[in-house]
């Protein structure tokens, strides 16, 4: 008969092996001996952030979601081109549009001075980007850390992988998929539009060109966004009409409205297999926080680098 411990050693070695995926190593409590502090710290400069202008949190937010889905969340976006080096930043999808750099600066200057070289950017960003939608009147989470920080990033991969605010129904639910993410994390997770601005260029042809929106709404947009590409392309509307700085459901209710600000917000209640997704949420905010809160999880489980790939960054800009 096996020795009851070693099977007890087997059996524990088999769990380790089956638990091979990196984000199993996460762990809401992977900093409680090493960097207890690391919360307070990173919520302090966060709510001070938000407290000078708003739409810091929507851009905090945005910054984990085009993170993780460039080479999981690994911080690469956060790195600066070099002479030597191609980052994310100048990628389309982010080119004069991620913004809040600084303010993740503020926060690993923060959090180095209570536990110096222990914390990752990455695991920085997904802790920030839970306190900015907790700031703005969102759900709270335990999140997941655990994270060490890529010492590559991926140009292309930024091109490729974050939906563009033209993306249909098929294109968005395909890109998530790709990042291991449903249909239905898609819808909650594209509530995160309940906060934040947009620029012109990315909202023009859909309150120009298309039929699928509230003509009231899109004339009063056409009022601060030129048709003429090129022209007030940066001017800036904001995604949710009604409470831009306030995390809740509005954004849903607009889309039912036919004012959803984007081509790829109104995709989500457009007569298709996400109608009834979106229709619930209007009916229970409850219930847009609980499965917004799923999504923001498995999305910060993103292939994570972690034990002893990737580094802990001195400056969240560049590699050591």
């Amino acid at each position: 008969m096996a020795n009851p411990a070693s099977a007890a050693a087997a059996l524990t070695l088999l769990l380790l092996v089956l638990a091979g995926t990196s984000s199993a190593q996460l762990s809401t409590g992977f900093y409680s001996s090493s960097c207890p502090g690391v919360y307070t710290a990173v919520k302090s400069v966060v709510q001070s952030a938000i407290a000078k202008e708003k739409r810091m949190g929507a851009s905090i937010v945005r910054l984990f979601f085009h993170d993780c889905f460039v080479q999981g969340c690994d911080a690469s976006l956060l790195l600066d081109d070099t002479a030597s080096f191609q980052g994310e930043k100048m990628a389309t999808p982010n080119n004069g549009s991620v913004r809040g750099f600084e303010v993740i600066d503020a926060i690993k200057s923060a959090v180095e001075k209570v536990c110096p070289g222990v914390v990752s950017c990455a695991d920085i960003l997904t802790i920030a980007a839970r306190d900015s939608v907790v700031t703005l009147g969102g759900p709270n989470w335990d999140v997941k850390v655990g994270r060490r920080d890529s010492t590559t990033a991926s140009f292309s991969g930024a091109n490729n992988n974050i939906p563009p605010p033209t993306s249909g129904l098929a294109n968005l639910t395909s890109l998530f998929a790709a990042q291991g993410l449903s249909q239905k994390d898609m819808v909650a997770l594209s509530g995160a539009h309940t906060i934040g601005l947009s620029r012109c260029t990315n909202f023009r042809a859909h309150i120009y060109n298309e039929t699928n929106i509230d003509g009231a709404f899109a004339r009063t947009r056409q009022s601060g966004c030129p048709s003429t590409s090129g022209t007030g392309d940066n001017n800036l509307a904001p995604l949710d009409l009604q409470t831009p700085t306030v995390f809740e459901n509005n954004y849903y209710k607009n889309l039912i409205s036919k004012k959803g600000l984007l081509h790829s917000d109104q995709e989500l209640f457009n007569g298709g297999s996400t109608d009834t997704q979106v229709q619930s949420y209007v009916s229970s905010q409850s219930t847009f926080f609980a499965d917004f809160v799923t999504g923001m999880i498995k999305m910060g489980d993103i292939t994570p680098l972690t034990g002893s790939n990737g580094e802990i960054r001195k400056n969240c800009r560049r590699i050591n």
